[in-house]
């Protein structure tokens, strides 16, 4: 394989989780154009050509179960980018489905060896590493409705924050017993981006500051698609259990010190568990 090959999707096939707007839709875009034949599974429709459309309830367990099993193997990449902002879903769809999804495409061997996974968290999961006992032991649920039931069971873990922290946990945690079947398994922690779901929640105010500084706009879904392909392709193949930054170095330059009007914001999401 060349260089230049080993960032292509040529003869890959790919399911996009969350694809028919944001980053999952420019990621599937991303990825077609590199080309991979896509599948699209999403609770809404898509408006661009693909292979194929699965339509998917997160939020019950037996409609994502009847989904799956409409998934044909090979798969040579899977992207889960399908999230809400909060509210009483937020850890169904935000992690849990994924999850669910990704475990049983590893089981059913839909997922090869040599494929990888890439998920979406969030500058919101940072200091998972703080909270990782309690990670580990919502982790350790086994299935769809024990994890739900842990949420519905631990005060303060069914928020947005949490969603990302445990995607963040989830990708370290299973980067070796995943290498071991040949899948890796990254994300991708994205700043303020400009998609549908951050206007709705005014999530772009959150770098203005920053950005106003630096001279920079506010990210966009292309960009961080970029990297998601970059991670799912054969290029990255020596990188597994990364939850990459991609917020034009706001978090580094806040923690490095140089950017010390972000200290504030990045210590309160290094600490807190939810918000």
């Amino acid at each position: 394989m060349t260089e230049a090959a080993a960032f292509r999707y040529d003869g890959k096939r790919v399911l996009v989780v969350g694809g028919a707007t944001g980053m999952g839709a420019a990621a599937a875009r991303a990825v077609t154009a590199l080309g991979a034949e896509v599948v699209v599974m999403d609770r809404a429709p898509v408006d661009y050509p693909v292979a194929r459309q699965i339509t998917v309830d997160l939020t019950d367990p037996d409609a994502l179960n009847a989904a799956i099993d409409q998934v044909t193997g090979p798969l040579h990449a899977v992207f889960s980018a399908a999230g809400i902002a909060g509210g009483p879903a937020v850890m169904r769809v935000n992690f849990i489905a994924h999850r669910h999804l990704a475990e049983r495409l590893v089981r059913d061997g839909t997922l090869v060896p040599g494929s990888a996974i890439c998920m979406i968290s969030s500058v919101a999961g940072l200091g998972w590493q703080n909270h990782l006992p309690l990670l580990v032991d919502f982790l350790e649920t086994p299935d769809y409705a024990s994890a739900d039931a842990w949420v519905d069971g631990h005060d303060g873990t069914c928020t947005y924050m949490f969603s990302k922290q445990a995607i963040n946990a989830y990708v370290a945690r299973e980067s070796y017993p995943l290498l071991a079947k040949g899948i890796r398994i990254n994300a991708v922690c994205p700043g303020p981006t400009d998609t549908p779901l951050a206007r709705a929640n005014t999530w772009l105010g959150f770098d203005e500051q920053y950005r106003k500084a630096t001279g920079t706009a506010p990210l966009r879904a292309e960009e961080i698609a970029d990297v998601m392909a970059f991670l799912n392709s054969s290029a990255a193949a020596g990188v597994s259990g990364v939850s990459l930054l991609v917020d034009s170095g706001h978090v580094m330059s806040s923690i490095g010190g140089s950017w010390e009007a972000g200290r504030p914001v990045i210590e309160f999401l290094m600490t807190q568990r939810s918000v």
